[in-house]
């Protein structure tokens, strides 16, 4: 896209554009959500618990094992029409905005952006408040769960979107997340809260920026034929120089 011009979609490319604008929710998923993955959910390095910390191990496969009866899997999003790029703005079609170095750095290039808001509901972190007081350690590993699940979810709803732009020769960049350096969280909720309805998925937005429920994600991820994606969600990361899961989760 060019970043003083726009995209200059020719009229039936408008209206393919118009109708990708419409909020969709998303049928029902299968997650695909392991114990180590659980182990990570709590910040935790699965091969030093599993030589050090059976109990800690007992307990995520318990939460493995009761954890998918306490989600509900759901997510909205929207595709929206790149107008202009530039002065680290991305203006889009319907007056909407994204605003930042990391949007801009990533999906400059783009001819669409996807909108997306997911969660797991309320049900799961209900259960941990009230197991918090009488069995800390399986409440922690029914949150860790719950970081994995919609983390997996989000990752989900990632390849659905790559599988659809191969299928029409485009290609995807990474997801990005307001919070993320260059794109501060306050800013960036308020920029796609107002692009997608996530009540429609029960997810509010408080005055501190913070989801409710909280174990939901928003991200964006640009769409284009001509797209350079660039780097690595890691690259993206304020951990990434003391993360000990870095070459394990980019292998």
């Amino acid at each position: 896209m060019d970043e003083s011009t726009g995209s200059g979609y020719n009229g039936r490319r408008a209206e393919e554009t118009k109708e990708r604008a419409m909020m969709r929710q998303n049928p029902p998923w299968e997650l695909e959500i392991s114990l180590d993955d659980v182990l990570r959910g709590q910040g935790a390095d699965p091969a030093q618990l599993r030589r050090r910390s059976p109990v800690l191990v007992e307990a995520a496969e318990r939460a493995l094992a009761e954890g998918r009866s306490l989600i509900q899997p759901a997510a909205v999003h929207r595709e929206v029409a790149i107008l202009r790029a530039r002065h680290e703005r991305l203006e889009l079609e319907d007056g909407g905005f994204l605003a930042g170095a990391l949007p801009f750095q990533h999906l400059a290039g783009a001819e669409r952006v996807i909108v997306a808001v997911c969660t797991i509901g309320e049900a799961l972190e209900t259960r941990v408040a009230s197991l918090m007081a009488s069995d800390p350690i399986y409440a922690l590993a029914l949150d860790g769960f719950g970081s994995a699940a919609v983390e997996a979810l989000a990752n989900a709803l990632c390849r659905c979107f790559s599988t659809e732009a191969e299928t029409a020769g485009e290609r995807t960049s990474l997801p990005l997340s307001p919070g993320q350096p260059g794109w501060p969280l306050a800013e960036g909720q308020a920029q796609i809260f107002a692009l997608v309805d996530a009540s429609t998925i029960g997810v509010q937005l408080t005055d501190h920026a913070m989801m409710v429920p909280r174990k939901s994600l928003s991200f964006v991820v640009g769409v284009g034929r001509d797209l350079q994606v660039r780097g690595s969600p890691c690259e993206a990361c304020p951990l990434k120089e003391r993360c000990r899961y870095r070459s394990d989760r980019d292998a």
